[in-house]
């Protein structure tokens, strides 16, 4: 009976050892906290890789944004470019508005400025009847003049008055009726016989000279307007004749306001489609001064005197 007990009690205690060994194993609770460590190392893993991760996404969005400005720039550099047309689309009306505001100041003189004293030479011409490019038609004094191709400027000299001195003091006042082509050289006046020959010898050829623009006290009471021979409602040209200052511009009544002509080189201001022929014109001289001339009708290749006639300079 005393081994059999034995045995008994030696089993129980072998049987307690391996019931109660699960329990008190350190094995599991380093496993928690291996698994804790694992759960707490993933948590910082996947922000890693979150960011990691993330990087990605911002790198596109870094590169969206990046492509952002690089996109953005196109549309500013082309919206400067729509602006550009915008710009330049008010440059007609400021033009526009200039042509018609500019007299009221004083509209650029051009080659020939008041005061101004200038330097070349006299040759000499036969003027015939005294008609010449500017079309005013036979002149009764021969004290005219061809203004050079280059100081004529498109008609803008056409009946200038210049008082010319030569190096032997002589003076003459000559209008200027023409113009002198190519080569004729900037400064340069080609005068009638009867002018030339009152600084010098015809024989000289080559003279000389310095000249000045003058607003004479002899000019006409008024000035005359003549329509170009062929004008029409549709077409016409239009000269002023008899001023005492050049003619800077001129200028047709609109239902807009006033519309400037172009000038001709033959000394005409065009209206091509018809626009003002007929109407009130408005003319203004190389000082800024402006006269407006109603009741003039289309009256081809009549000289129609007017009651206006620019001041004295």
């Amino acid at each position: 009976m005393g081994i059999p007990l034995a045995l008994v009690a030696v089993g129980v205690l072998v049987f307690l050892a391996f019931a109660l060994l699960p329990s008190s194993g350190g094995g599991a609770v380093a496993a928690e906290p291996a698994a804790a460590s694992v759960a707490a190392t993933e948590p910082s893993a996947p922000p890693t890789v979150s960011a990691s991760a993330d990087p990605a996404p911002s790198t596109p969005s870094a590169t969206t944004p990046a492509a952002s400005p690089t996109a953005a720039p196109p549309p500013s550099v082309t919206t400067p470019a729509p602006k550009q047309p915008a710009t330049a689309a008010p440059s007609p009306s400021t033009a526009t508005s200039s042509a018609r505001s500019a007299p009221a100041t004083a509209p650029p003189a051009g080659r020939i400025r008041p005061g101004a004293s200038y330097q070349g030479v006299a040759t000499s011409y036969d003027a015939a009847d005294g008609n010449g490019a500017c079309s005013f038609g036979p002149s009764g004094d021969m004290m005219i003049a061809a203004m050079n191709f280059t100081d004529y400027e498109t008609s803008r000299a056409c009946g200038a008055s210049v008082l010319v001195r030569a190096a032997n003091g002589a003076s003459i006042t000559v209008r200027i009726v023409n113009e002198c082509p190519l080569p004729c050289a900037p400064g340069q006046l080609d005068l009638s016989h009867e002018a030339f020959s009152k600084l010098s010898d015809l024989s000289v050829g080559r003279l000389p000279i310095t000249w000045s623009l003058l607003s004479p006290g002899t000019a006409p009471a008024a000035m005359s307007v003549r329509y170009k021979a062929g004008s029409s409602q549709w077409w016409c040209g239009i000269q002023v004749i008899g001023h005492r200052n050049p003619v800077a511009a001129l200028e047709v009544r609109t239902g807009g306001g006033w519309r400037q002509l172009t000038r001709t080189d033959y000394n005409y201001f065009l209206s091509p489609d018809g626009t003002g022929c007929g109407g009130s014109l408005r003319i203004t001289d190389i000082y800024g001064e402006q006269v407006t001339v109603d009741g003039i009708a289309v009256e081809p290749d009549v000289v129609q005197p007017t009651r206006v006639q620019f001041a004295r300079h």
